[in-house]
């Protein structure tokens, strides 16, 4: 079923003359990253009011989804080092969104949980996330939707 087309407002003024680019408009990767830095974009712009990052919203997220999720497993899931794993979690932590607690099956590792707070600031993320996909999706149809996700699955797995 294709999506209604809404009106499209580019995140990044149009300049005459900007569409030369001349042979890279052949370079994949050069196209991934302009759309990434769209969507990046709009998500900013979209979440200027939440005060959490993408990966904070991911992080609270999979949290969500699997309670008492062990830090190194969310580690993984998310494809980040512990390091940055940690200090994402350290923040959220400080602002009273998550709770560590320990392992019932590991004394080895720490599980993570959200707090009543981290799920009142996670349903506001998902709200705004909500906004953010329909104004992605609006470029695209349904099959196109799943064809794109498809897609981009080959490239990071």
């Amino acid at each position: 079923m294709a999506r209604p087309k809404e009106t499209l407002v580019p995140t990044t003024p149009h300049v005459a003359g900007d569409e030369d680019i001349g042979e890279i408009r052949s370079i994949v990767g050069f196209h991934i990253r302009l759309a990434h830095g769209a969507v990046y974009r709009h998500f900013t712009e979209t979440f200027t009011d939440i005060e959490l990052t993408q990966k904070q919203v991911s992080v609270l997220w999979l949290i969500d989804d699997h309670p008492d999720i062990a830090q190194t497993d969310l580690a993984q899931r998310m494809r980040m080092d512990r390091a940055t794993t940690m200090a994402i979690v350290n923040r959220l932590q400080e602002r009273g969104y998550l709770v560590r607690g320990a392992s019932l099956t590991d004394r080895r590792k720490q599980t993570l949980n959200l707090t009543d707070g981290g799920r009142a600031a996670l349903a506001r993320a998902k709200d705004a996330i909500g906004e953010h996909e329909r104004w992605l999706k609006s470029r695209f149809t349904d099959q196109e939707i799943e064809t794109l996700i498809e897609m981009l699955t080959r490239i990071h797995e």
